[in-house]
């Protein structure tokens, strides 16, 4: 008996885990500026300023989008991936911040590559928008 409750443990483990890798990467999301973006990872975490939920998302050319797009350009991308993918994936309790960031390669969250360019910006969830926060 207890080897059967043990292998149940085991498979419904290996299920959720398989349920978890499965919803993971989306096919290229639309941004207005154009540039190929998709879903890399989400992490929440708990700074001073309160629950935060990332999304990170994977930017092949941010390399030569960053020195031909504005600021205003390169911002409306990130708003546009907070209203649209981040918004409707939060969960409860709901984030006091938003982080939304685009790197050109995947990387390991905190730790800095300099081959690797990636932007961010923080939004604060509002009436069903992102607003800007400046930080």
């Amino acid at each position: 008996m207890r080897k059967t409750v043990i292998a149940l443990s085991i498979l419904a483990s290996s299920a959720a885990a398989q349920a978890e890798l499965s919803v993971a990467p989306d096919p290229s999301i639309a941004v207005p500026s154009g540039q190929p973006v998709e879903f890399y990872e989400s992490l929440s975490d708990r700074p001073a300023m309160g629950l935060t939920a990332r999304f990170r998302f994977l930017a092949p050319e941010l390399p030569v989008r960053l020195q031909a797009m504005s600021y205003e350009d390169l911002e409306a991308d990130l708003a546009y991936l907070c209203e649209t993918y981040a918004l409707p994936r939060l969960g409860d309790p709901e984030p006091s911040m938003i982080v939304i960031s685009l790197a050109s390669a995947p990387s390991e969250f905190g730790t800095p590559n300099p081959d690797v360019p990636e932007v961010f910006e923080m939004y604060r969830p509002e009436s069903g928008t992102c607003a800007w926060e400046a930080f």
